[in-house]
């Protein structure tokens, strides 16, 4: 089970986290769970002893602040990676929009050096072939090079445009149908 935590900005909260993943004596985490959803409503019937090993927790790192601290964030014991956050990165930076500001680049691209000197595995969101295409290069281990909330519109318009009346087809009447858009 992976979970991906945003805005995680210290080792204190990876630590938190890494605990409410965990159950007793390892963790926090709420045992109830453990006899419904979570274990397939009591069919894995070690469940409670063997969920802490199928934990993958990986955490955001989306601020200067929290990249000033991303060696104690990825050196914390249960946190199996970090994401980079551009977006959210460059705007703690000064550079609001502009995830491709060299400063922030170059903080990216430290920052994915840091995570595998930890033993991390690194992630980031990166739209751009060229972009994604050099994360990964420097080692990145997940990289999103997608965004539903992008796609999904965009599609919605191709499509959308492949229908539209073209100038001088004939009215929708003509055709044998009304056409709604």
């Amino acid at each position: 089970m992976t979970l991906l935590v945003p805005m995680v900005e210290s080792a204190e909260q990876a630590r938190a986290l890494v605990a409410a993943t965990r159950y007793p004596p390892r963790g926090v985490r709420g045992v109830g769970s453990g006899l419904a959803r979570s274990s397939r409503w009591s069919a894995h019937t070690r469940y409670l002893q063997e969920a802490d090993d199928g934990i993958c927790l990986l955490v955001q790192v989306e601020t200067a602040a929290a990249l000033a601290q991303l060696d104690a964030i990825a050196a914390v014991d249960g946190v199996h990676g970090v994401f980079i956050g551009p977006a959210d990165l460059s705007a703690s930076m000064g550079h609001l929009g502009n995830p491709g500001h060299p400063e922030v680049s170059h903080a990216i691209d430290s920052g994915i050096a840091r995570i595998l000197a930890a033993g991390k595995a690194p992630g980031i969101l990166a739209v751009d072939e060229t972009l994604a295409r050099h994360y990964i290069g420097l080692g990145a281990g997940f990289v999103a090079v997608g965004v539903e909330a992008t796609m999904l519109p965009r599609v919605t318009r191709e499509l959308a445009a492949r229908f539209k009346p073209k100038a001088g087809d004939a009215p929708d009447a003509a055709r044998g149908g009304a056409t709604s858009y």
